[in-house]
């Protein structure tokens, strides 16, 4: 099996458009409008923060990002390719080069950090050899651990995950995601979950690592002082459309806030 890319180095060419383009997006399921006529680009090693109170349509937005669901109108392209045109297989294949992380780890409780690490390579090596540490290829196994390394767990390799604490957890989620060599990394509020320290440890970590990469970071955040941390532009989303649209450095926290308090209609 051949592994020619170093850990952490995007697959394919790169590009000289944006990485994302969304144009006129809509959702709707059925009643009210969730998203309205979004259209947005991100470019290459930026990091991106999607604000916004609860049910102004954050999570509906990444979803429609990898086509976990459809949007009711408008247009996503990804890494250059249109994702509502896929099949079934080029979708697969897409969601392979598109790393995840969600507010919960969904990990393997009983498995070791190091098994729940390997999972990440099954969009390149299918069938047992990724399922257990003990069975993956020598050159696969390093491969995990030096992802592990990469959020500081190594020494937690063997251990089952569900000894580990909260960040912990997230820290081997990371890692299995960062397994995928992937070209764009994608955050639901990676840091909802856990305690203040660690939830700043967990942002920290996500944008060191997408700027050590090069790689687009597009985080939902939930937090302000994470937000203007560890953004390089923030979108705000209110009642489904986008209602700002700033640089960080530009953005005040002060008008800013009114996307985490404002209950949305």
């Amino acid at each position: 099996m051949n592994l020619p890319q170093s850990v952490g180095e995007p697959m394919g060419p790169a590009l000289a458009g944006p990485v994302l383009l969304v144009s006129d997006l809509s959702k709707c399921y059925g009643g009210p409008v969730v998203l309205r006529n979004l259209s947005f680009a991100a470019f290459s090693g930026v990091s991106l923060a999607i604000i916004g109170a609860n049910g102004s349509g954050k999570s509906t937005l990444l979803k429609c990002l990898i086509r976990l669901t459809d949007p009711s109108s408008g247009k996503i392209d990804i890494l250059g390719q249109s994702v509502g045109d896929m099949g079934a297989s080029a979708l697969r294949q897409f969601r392979s080069r598109v790393g995840v992380v969600w507010q919960k780890h969904n990990l393997v409780p009983r498995l070791s950090a190091l098994s729940n690490v390997l999972h990440g390579v099954q969009a390149r090596l299918s069938g047992p050899r990724s399922w257990w540490q003990w069975a993956a290829p020598a050159e696969v196994r390093a491969e995990a651990m030096a992802c592990l390394d990469r959020v500081g767990l190594a020494d937690k390799a063997l251990q089952r995950v569900d000894s580990l604490s909260g960040g912990q957890q997230q820290r081997v989620a990371i890692a299995r995601m960062l397994m995928q060599r992937p070209e764009l990394v994608l955050a639901d509020e990676p840091d909802a979950s856990l305690d203040p320290q660690s939830g700043e440890d967990v942002m920290r970590l996500l944008s060191d690592l997408a700027r050590q990469d090069g790689l687009t970071l597009i985080v939902i955040s939930h937090r302000l002082e994470h937000t203007l941390a560890f953004s390089d532009r923030i979108i705000g989303l209110a009642g489904g459309v986008i209602a700002l649209d700033v640089a960080t450095d530009q953005a005040d926290p002060i008008m800013l806030r009114r996307f985490f308090d404002k209950p949305t209609q």
